[in-house]
């Protein structure tokens, strides 16, 4: 009997602890491919299109980890519908790298159309710069 309780205590507090934790519905990466490492400490600004009046609205900005990301853009809990754009700033990237680059900045525009998880990463060098959803 001590087991069952002690099961569906274990099991309630589980639900609670992870219940808790929120999920996000956009994540994004960058792989800085001339020295294949991620690129930490970049940040990524993320804008909504207002169609009505066709200005880019702002929504969250975060900074990449040490593994490149970011995974905590856009709560799961809310309609995300619409039209976006992640700007990521690359230029003091490059100067903490002491190297020149031609982008100050990357902007991505894509389109989240229903709910599930979009991952939009770059890959991104001095001179050129890649993206794709991913998953």
């Amino acid at each position: 009997m001590k087991r069952i309780i002690l099961s569906v205590l274990l099991g309630l507090v589980l639900n609670i602890a992870y219940g808790q934790t929120p999920t996000y519905q956009l994540s994004t990466h960058i792989l800085d491919v001339s020295s294949g490492m991620p690129a930490t400490g970049v940040t990524v600004q993320l804008e909504k299109l207002n169609e009505k009046t066709k200005a880019w609205v702002y929504v969250d900005k975060n900074v990449t980890d040490e593994q490149g990301r970011i995974k905590a853009f856009l709560d799961q809990k809310q309609q995300n519908r619409g039209i976006y754009k992640l700007t990521f700033f690359v230029k003091d990237y490059f100067l903490s790298k002491k190297t020149d680059t031609f982008y100050p900045f990357v902007d991505v525009v894509f389109e989240i159309q229903d709910n599930k998880h979009y991952h939009v990463p770059i890959t991104l060098s001095a001179f050129g710069y890649s993206t794709y959803r991913g998953n």
